[in-house]
């Protein structure tokens, strides 16, 4: 995994990019030439309708060898723990904490990131294009002569423990923990793994991540559009047997072929995966008083039909600075009418300094209050207020819905890492009021 890969940098750019094995693969002035050069096939993947408006459609041109159509018939592959089935399990409205998700053993069973794709929440459903769904990934082998693509969605891939080799039709990414990618709707891809690999992925289906409005920011801060980099072409004419498994209305079916998909010696268009490094985000703050909503933390976002309103944002909280004065700085007691869904990489959370483990996971849903446990409240209200550095060492994330997302029975139930004593973080809470005090005079 040391060989040194390209990219191109850019969102929601349109790319050209061709092997340079095979220079002139790419079609001069027309798509879909009566013969393409090198003789190879025209093949349009296309990630919106085609009359979508121009600034909103997405599709890319593919040179490849042989076209995708080339398999066998597909047939029903079992699920595993990866599930859509919402209401198999009863809603609970508890404030929710996962300990680390095991990690197979190598030593006992070979588990690939297919395998090892396990349904932790979600809501809506694949069918109607609507919805969102949150799984982790535990696996520990990687995808021999297998790829996997997803007709229901884009997922956003969250390396948490371990480093992702992933092949895609478009060229290959080396994606590690405190990077993202993002795979969208169609696109076929495998991964190699170096041994113990785990991580989170957030699947919607209604539209593709952007990135969010900047509005009073300006032109600049958050992320920015030059540090996600998409890959170059690279193709391997392989005539061996292949398994192409797909994802479709929430099942899995698997098909045989004699060849290696990744046969795409050229390609142009605006629909490409992507990944970004987490470390490039461009931090915004308040400089005067109060906490500031987290939707200045947003990476990405998947926007639903209301203004404003996210099917799912991606939100981190990165090492920064903390210059507040004369409020309470860490994130305030709070209810909301979003679902909460974090995740830890690395380091430890600033709200939440023990309990919330790298690996792990907590979800407040809709309207369940939450916030800062006990003791980072009694700190934080007793702190000297001087510039101070947060989270350093630390990458905390969030995965935040519109949705109100119903936990899956493995989450619950089988995978036997839920935190039934979360709720205690906050039993030592004490009353503070004091019916007789005064406001200081001058």
């Amino acid at each position: 995994m040391e060989e040194k890969l390209e990219y191109q940098s850019g969102f929601g750019s349109h790319f050209s990019s061709e092997d340079p094995r095979c220079p002139g693969s790419l079609p001069k002035g027309q798509n879909s030439p009566q013969v393409c050069p090198y003789g190879l096939y025209a093949e349009q993947l296309s990630g919106t309708a085609f009359t979508a408006p121009r600034e909103h459609n997405f599709r890319s041109w593919l040179y490849r060898i042989r076209p995708s159509v080339l398999h066998n018939p597909f047939k029903k592959l079992d699920n595993g723990n990866l599930t859509y089935e919402w209401s198999k399990n009863d809603p609970n409205p508890n404030q929710m904490r996962w300990l680390p998700f095991d990690i197979p053993n190598s030593k006992h069973e070979k588990v690939d990131f297919v395998q090892g794709l396990n349904t932790l929440c979600g809501a809506g459903e694949a069918k109607s294009r609507h919805g969102c769904a949150i799984h982790i990934y535990c696996c520990n082998a990687s995808m021999k002569n297998k790829c996997f693509y997803n007709a229901d969605g884009d997922f956003l891939i969250v390396p948490q423990k371990g480093n992702l080799f992933i092949t895609t039709e478009f060229g290959r990414m080396l994606v590690k923990p405190n990077e993202i990618c993002v795979i969208q709707q169609g696109m076929r891809f495998s991964v190699k793994v170096e041994g113990q690999s785990r991580g989170y992925i957030l699947e919607v289906y209604d539209n593709h991540f952007v990135l969010p409005n900047l509005g009073p920011i300006g032109a600049n801060g958050l992320a920015n559009p030059r540090d996600f980099l998409t890959p170059t072409a690279w193709f391997e004419d392989v005539e061996e047997s292949y398994s192409i498994i797909s994802k479709y209305q929430g099942k899995l079916f698997i098909a045989e072929q004699d060849h290696s998909p990744f046969d795409v010696v050229a390609w142009h268009g605006n629909y490409a995966p992507y990944k970004y490094n987490l470390a490039y985000f461009n931090t915004v703050n308040t400089v005067s008083f109060d906490h500031s909503d987290p939707s200045i933390f947003t990476v990405l976002t998947c926007t639903s039909s209301k203004p404003g309103v996210g099917i799912a944002d991606f939100v981190i909280f990165p090492p920064r600075w903390s210059v507040a004065e004369h409020t309470f700085r860490p994130p305030y007691f709070h209810r909301n009418c979003m679902s909460e869904f974090m995740g830890l990489i690395q380091g430890a959370y600033e709200a939440k300094e023990t309990g919330f483990l790298p690996g792990g996971a907590t979800l407040h849903s809709m309207m369940t209050p939450h916030g800062p446990d006990n003791e980072c409240f009694r700190k934080s209200s007793n702190a000297h207020l001087v510039p101070e550095r947060v989270a350093d060492g630390t990458m905390a994330f969030m995965f935040e819905s519109s949705l109100g997302l119903a936990i899956t029975q493995w989450g619950e139930k089988t995978c036997q890492k839920l935190d039934c004593d979360y709720y205690k973080c906050w039993q030592k809470l004490k009353k503070h009021f004091n019916p007789n005090w005064k406001p200081e005079t001058k």
